[in-house]
């Protein structure tokens, strides 16, 4: 197995934050970075670790507030996900917020960290116009974080075309955030891309994040239009609301650790 990191910083917007995962001790989320942390914490004896993020970030957002924190603390690992939420905006120019998200993580790498990336998912079962144009963006997006990964020598965390993840059954049931098990699979993706091939660690045998989960119910129309009016009412329309008062799910929020603290084998 590879030189594992002794200090992981985590930056980003709410699904880095942990959004609808299982609770931790002190009352937040714990989300995939914490259960990263936890494992990397049990193979090398202890890690010191950050989370930055904060829901409903935006790109510049993030490397305004938390990538200068990153380059002081110089872990030996950071994460970086930010954009999407700049993309699902009908007037953001992809191309402009991917010029800048490869200026931030050349900042990263050029303070001597570990970069991992993401791809996105690019449809979670949606169609209709809306759905194809949010899809080609996210498209789009996703191909400058894999370029962006080959100019830099980032780690890519490549989950956006793995099948398995679009099963609504791994998300909370806002369609934006992933549920327990979606982190659980997020997280043993991050570990194997860090070359962690120990299934304790890994909470199951290498690859296991990829298989599909077993066959539900077969789908109701009358159910799956319940579901979605009930989206729209609880998610949709509070989004819409939020955007057009200038609000953000993240406004009042802060970070879980400003600063590395350190994480001991459990």
């Amino acid at each position: 197995m590879p030189e594992l990191p002794r200090s992981f910083v985590a930056l980003g917007d709410s699904f880095t934050e942990g959004m609808h995962d299982e609770l931790g001790p002190g009352g937040r989320h714990l989300g995939w970075a914490d259960r990263v942390a936890a494992a990397l914490a049990v193979a090398t004896g202890g890690v010191g670790y950050a989370n930055l993020a904060v829901r409903g970030r935006l790109l510049d957002q993030v490397v305004d507030e938390q990538l200068p924190v990153a380059l002081e603390l110089r872990p030996d690992l950071v994460s970086f996900h930010a954009g999407p939420n700049d993309a699902l905006r009908p007037r953001t120019d992809i191309a402009d917020v991917l010029r800048r998200y490869d200026t931030a993580v050349a900042r990263l790498r050029a303070g001597g960290s570990e970069v991992l990336q993401f791809t996105v998912l690019e449809r979670a079962g949606g169609t209709g116009r809306t759905a194809d144009r949010l899809a080609a963006r996210f498209a789009g997006f996703n191909a400058g974080v894999r370029a962006t990964a080959a100019r830099h020598g980032g780690r890519l965390v490549d989950v956006g075309p793995v099948a398995a993840l679009h099963d609504r059954r791994l998300w909370h049931e806002d369609r934006l955030h992933l549920s327990p098990e979606g982190h659980a699979r997020v997280a043993a993706a991050v570990l194997e891309t860090l070359g962690v091939e120990d299934p304790a660690l890994l909470a199951g045998l290498s690859g296991w994040w990829r298989e599909p989960l077993p066959p539900g119910p077969p789908p109701r129309r009358r159910a799956d239009l319940a579901a979605d009016v009930r989206w729209v009412r609880r998610h949709f329309l509070p989004w819409v609301g939020r955007r057009l008062r200038g609000r953000s799910s993240g406004d009042g929020m802060t970070p879980k650790h400003t600063e590395l603290v350190d994480v001991l084998p459990r």
